[in-house]
């Protein structure tokens, strides 16, 4: 069996305690927190835009702890507490480390859910020391690392998706697996509804594209009739992820820079 392989993640940790903590969060979340002590969620916008994509668990009758990437870490705070008033809850960052640990035995201290799409082998996350913790592990540099999150799909919020962001260009597995359709109402509940209600065509899904040399965040994607169709959000050693519009179909050939790409999915 191949060495377990490691990446030390940005995110950042807020605790939600208090005895309205869970009816507050039930109100502001996507998924149904009461149903599911543990799991991914969106954090939305009143105007049913993304805040952000996170993980919640219960540690508590009246404690949660929220995760998300760093890049969106003081939009969720401020977010957060901007309807909190006078509810009878505390909104605190904290400092925790987090570990993506990709191979090697299950481990006991992983966390429940894993921040990761299932278009690839699903890592573990651990929140603590995990380097140390896992014999023998290989650190995963940076771009090696963000070529695998862009290859599975994953979106980083505050770069990928964000407040110009309707939920469903996430992509699919985001809504089938951080948003719940059976709960009560929600903040920006209207939005995902409707969007839902017209079978998820939105204007510009997020896309992972592979080109054939590295291209940059910041770059135009160009469709297949040379018009610009989106921008790349993140990019390395060759895949991208860029919010491209809708009649650019997974299999349409792309260009970014002269370098030719194609939409996989």
């Amino acid at each position: 069996m191949a060495a377990p392989e490691v990446a030390v993640l940005a995110r950042t940790f807020i605790a939600v305690a208090g005895p309205e903590a869970e009816t507050y969060l039930q109100g502001q979340l996507s998924q149904d927190i009461v149903a599911e002590p543990a799991g991914l969620s969106l954090l939305l916008e009143p105007t049913g835009k993304v805040c952000a994509l996170l993980r919640y668990v219960r540690t508590g009758d009246d404690a949660f702890l929220l995760d998300t990437d760093a890049a969106a870490g003081d939009a969720v705070v401020a977010r957060l507490r901007r309807f909190l008033l006078r509810t009878k809850a505390s909104i605190e960052p904290v400092e925790l480390l987090c570990t993506r640990v990709f191979g090697g035995p299950r481990l006991p201290q992983a966390q429940a859910v894993t921040a990761w799409s299932d278009h690839a082998p699903v890592p573990q996350e651990v929140v603590g020391p995990a380097v140390e913790s896992v014999p023998g592990a290989r650190r995963l540099d940076a771009d090696e690392h963000e070529a695998r999150r862009i290859e599975a799909g994953v979106p980083v919020s505050g770069v990928d998706i964000g407040p110009d962001t309707i939920p469903a260009e996430a992509g699919a597995w985001v809504i089938e697996r951080a948003v719940s359709f059976t709960k009560g109402c929600y903040t920006g509940q209207e939005l995902v509804a409707r969007i839902d209600s017209r079978g998820g065509n939105v204007p510009r899904p997020l896309r992972v594209l592979q080109f054939d040399a590295p291209v940059e965040p910041g770059a135009t994607v160009s469709g297949p009739d040379g018009s610009a169709a989106g921008t790349v959000t993140s990019a390395a050693r060759g895949w991208a992820l860029a919010p491209v519009n809708r009649k650019v179909e997974p299999g349409a050939a792309v260009e970014v820079d002269g370098i030719a790409g194609t939409v996989l999915r």
